[in-house]
C-alpha cells in the first residue's frame, strides 16, 4: 500500500510542484521509517499540516523531513484564496469572500462527502486519498470540481452533512431541515422575519431527537 501511494504521487507530482499533506501521513510506524518513506517521494517541496496521528517532526533526527506548515495555511494562487487543514470546519477565513477549503481527517470513502457539499454550495473538498482514489489532487482538477457551483457563502449548521450514514441520525437531520426550511422567496419584511425565527427557535426546542 505504501509503495503503490507513493508511485500514485510520483506518477502526478512534477519534481519542483508544492505537494500539500494534510495530516496524518503516517501510522503505527516510527519516525525513521516514515522518513525513509518520504525520501521516496520525487517532489523536492513536501508541506506538512500535520494531523492527530503524525510524528514530532521537529526532532532533530528527522526535522528536514517537511515543510511543517501551522495548523490552517493561507494560500492564493492565481486569486485564488486556499484555506488547507487537516480537520473539516463548518466555518472558515474569507469563506464569505470565495476560498476553498481543503481538509483530511474523516475518510469519507467515495465522492459522496464532496458531492454533498457541492450540492450544498459549500467550497470545502476532502482531499483525503480515501475520497480520491487514493491519488493526489491537483489545484485543476479542484477548480474544474467546483465549476458552476451556486456558492453559498455561508456555513448552516442544519445543512451538515451526516458522516455517520445513520439512518436514525438522518432521520433527526431531516426533521431540523424542515424546521429551518425558508420560504422560497424569503420574507417580506423585518417583522415577519423575526416572528419566523422565533417559531424556528420554539420548534427547535421542542425536537425530540
Amino acid at each position: 500500500m505504501n509503495r503503490d501511494m507513493v508511485a500514485n504521487i510520483n506518477a502526478r507530482v512534477a519534481p519542483n510542484d508544492d505537494l500539500y499533506i494534510l495530516g496524518d501521513y503516517s501510522f503505527k510506524m516510527t519516525a525513521e521509517a516514515a522518513a525513509a518513506l518520504r525520501a521516496s517521494i520525487n517532489c523536492r517541496k513536501v508541506h506538512l499540516v500535520q494531523g492527530n496521528h503524525d510524528k514530532d517532526w521537529t526532532q532533530r533526527a528527522v526535522a528536514d523531513t517537511f515543510i511543517v506548515e501551522p495548523p490552517i495555511v493561507k494560500l492564493n494562487v492565481h486569486g485564488q484564496k486556499l484555506i488547507l487543514s487537516h480537520f473539516p470546519l463548518m466555518d472558515w477565513p474569507s469563506m464569505s469572500h470565495g476560498s476553498w477549503y481543503l481538509h483530511g481527517h474523516i475518510h469519507s470513502c467515495g465522492t459522496v462527502y464532496n458531492e454533498l457539499n457541492r450540492k450544498q454550495g459549500l467550497m470545502r473538498y476532502d482531499v483525503g486519498v480515501d475520497a480520491n482514489n487514493y491519488l493526489p489532487v491537483s489545484l485543476d482538477e479542484i477548480r474544474v470540481w467546483f465549476a458552476d457551483v451556486e456558492y453559498c457563502g455561508r456555513a448552516r449548521w442544519w445543512d451538515w452533512v451526516n458522516g455517520t450514514y445513520g439512518l436514525q441520525v438522518a432521520a433527526a437531520c431531516e426533521q431540523v431541515r424542515e424546521v429551518m426550511r425558508e420560504p422560497q422567496g424569503g420574507y417580506q419584511t423585518a417583522q415577519e422575519s423575526a416572528e419566523a425565527a422565533r417559531v424556528r427557535s420554539t420548534r427547535l426546542r421542542g425536537l425530540k431527537l
